[in-house]
């Protein structure tokens, strides 16, 4: 069946595929994110280029305390290091949302997450880090045009296309053992070579003569835990809300997400979806959320 609805794949060592009909696709996530910005703004959100620097506390009540069982804390503001300023303002808040990605954890820290006491619920790090994926940009003239689906083979590589002019888009995350560094976002055109091409190659014949046109890194904020997202209220600060670690998933499941913290902030819990299995207490009681199938 495969074979037949695309005769320029090459199947010979599939025995078994899996193919989406219908409600499949692709979209453009920087698109999608600009898309939701533009919104916020036209409701009145504010966007500040800056660094969060540090958090303001405020005691929380004796009984207020117990009810939650934290740190003894609230946050009441968020100092923002403004760029290329030596300003720091403070950004006054009711409730504060940390959704830093790649960089969590050291955001964590900035409120003690991970180095504070076990009985103030301050001794676990947020476990997210950068991990650097490449994306690379190929052009092949006699590649196959508007049937080519979202391809994902076997060994992880994948490719799909990218317009109408022979362009594709074509990547593969790497073993734990070859993770790249993360210290800054060049790429290594080496790893393509070696580790892509060659499954393109064999599976479509026309990208034997394919061309890098251009390539970008960028970072997954990885969850060293489980591979899942952490979505939840941190059980140290009666009102912090963490949405990260979806370990490159984010941008996919970024409206729920966005959905679940705002039910999170009104209602305490989520109400669309049941959550819960995706907070924090799987870190404490160290039962990972294995999903079994991921690319």
């Amino acid at each position: 069946m495969l074979k037949e609805r695309h005769p320029w794949m090459n199947t010979d060592d599939i025995a078994l595929a899996s193919y989406g009909y219908e409600n499949e696709g692709w979209f453009d996530p920087w698109s999608l994110l600009s898309a939701f910005r533009k919104k916020a703004i036209s409701l009145g959100a504010k966007y500040v280029d800056g660094e969060v620097s540090g958090f303001q506390y405020s005691e929380v009540k004796p009984n207020e305390s117990m009810a939650y069982g934290g740190c003894g804390r609230r946050i009441t503001g968020v100092k923002v290091r403004m760029l290329n300023s030596p300003e720091t303002n403070v950004v006054n808040c009711s409730y504060v949302v940390m959704a830093a990605g790649p960089t969590s954890k050291e955001v964590g820290m900035l409120a003690d997450i991970g180095c504070g006491p076990a009985d103030g619920l301050l001794d676990l790090m947020i476990p997210v880090e950068p991990r650097k994926r490449y994306v690379y940009v190929c052009h092949a003239p006699e590649g196959p045009t508007l049937d080519c689906p979202f391809v994902i083979m076997p060994d992880g590589s994948y490719f799909r296309r990218e317009g109408f002019g022979g362009m594709y888009i074509a990547g593969k995350s790497p073993p734990e053992d070859q993770e790249p560094s993360c210290e800054d976002l060049s790429v290594d055109y080496e790893w393509f070579n070696d580790q892509i091409w060659p499954n393109l190659a064999n599976r479509v014949k026309a990208f034997e003569c394919l061309k890098i046109k251009n390539a970008w890194a960028g970072y997954y904020d990885y969850n060293t835990f489980d591979q899942n997202g952490i979505i939840g209220y941190h059980p140290a600060y009666p009102n912090l809300v963490v949405a990260t670690g979806f370990s490159g998933h984010g941008i996919q499941q970024s409206p729920a997400v966005g959905q679940a913290v705002t039910e999170l902030i009104i209602n305490g819990c989520t109400v669309s979806i049941d959550l819960t299995k995706m907070g924090f207490d799987r870190l404490w009681d160290g039962t990972p959320l294995i999903e079994k199938n991921v690319i």
